[in-house]
């Protein structure tokens, strides 16, 4: 019996966030592998379904047991949040085959994507990611720190909208200070910076302040960072969030509030 390995992205937030065929492809699996945080979202199927929920940490182990499971002739399916093919498990699964065992080759893989996190963060204030924009992870679990500083700098310099995964945890809460501080060198004090928590849920909180203005301890995990671009704008709205945007065109320059 030949099996099969799906990679799935949940979305952000709330369950309606899960696109239509993800939901399907979570139903017709035998198997659930993931991030325990990530399998509690799934609910229950109708027929009996093992779930193998690990740690975080150990994305290769999960993607190399979900290979195996696969190879046994399960049909597999991979859990992420957001979308599987950013900074989630679809790289995982792939370097896992690329250094695994042969037969993997044959395994009829695929990747349903999701709507990652920037994209639900942008639209609770608008449309930020309108221009060029870039997504960076401030996690040095898989890569050093002088590599993200490295990368911080160099969109810092070509001016793009940053969005900021993984801004902050327990075991490194000084990241994203240290982050602002290095943008603080190459990008105004005026420069647009968004907080968003929980995007795409019932929870969902925004807040709208300055690179200048910025404090890092407003965020924490569940929190995505955007640091806007020169061109970015903030639309007031009295007695709610405002509207943060970035044009399209080059034409239009500065950082002005309206």
């Amino acid at each position: 019996m030949s099996g099969s390995l799906t990679i799935v992205g949940l979305g952000p937030g709330d369950v309606d966030r899960t696109t239509p065929i993800v939901a399907q492809v979570l139903r017709e699996a035998t198997d659930l592998v993931g991030y325990a945080t990530y399998l509690n979202r799934v609910p229950l199927g109708e027929h009996d379904q093992h779930r193998h929920a690990s740690d975080n940490r150990f994305e290769l182990d999960r993607a190399r047991h979900a290979l195996q499971l696969a190879s046994e002739g399960r049909n597999v399916v991979v859990v992420s949040g957001g979308d599987p093919g950013v900074f989630a498990m679809a790289a995982a699964v792939f370097e896992a085959v690329a250094t695994g065992e042969p037969r993997w080759r044959t395994l009829p893989i695929r990747v349903e994507p999701g709507v990652t996190a920037m994209l639900a963060a942008a639209a609770e204030v608008g449309a930020p990611l309108g221009g060029d924009f870039c997504a960076i992870s401030l996690s040095d679990n898989l890569k050093s720190w002088t590599t993200i500083t490295r990368r911080l700098e160099a969109a810092a310099r070509g001016d793009f909208v940053i969005a900021l995964y993984n801004p902050a945890s327990k075991s490194r809460p000084h990241q994203l200070g240290e982050a602002f501080a290095l943008l603080r060198q190459w990008k105004a004090p005026g420069t647009v910076v968004v907080f968003v928590h929980a995007a795409g849920s019932k929870d969902a909180a925004v807040h709208v302040t300055t690179l200048e203005d910025a404090d890092s301890h407003v965020a924490d995990m569940r929190t995505l960072v955007l640091v806007g671009a020169a061109s970015t704008r903030v639309l007031s709205r009295e007695g709610t969030t405002p509207w943060v945007y970035t044009p399209r065109s080059e034409e239009v320059a500065g950082c002005a509030r309206s």
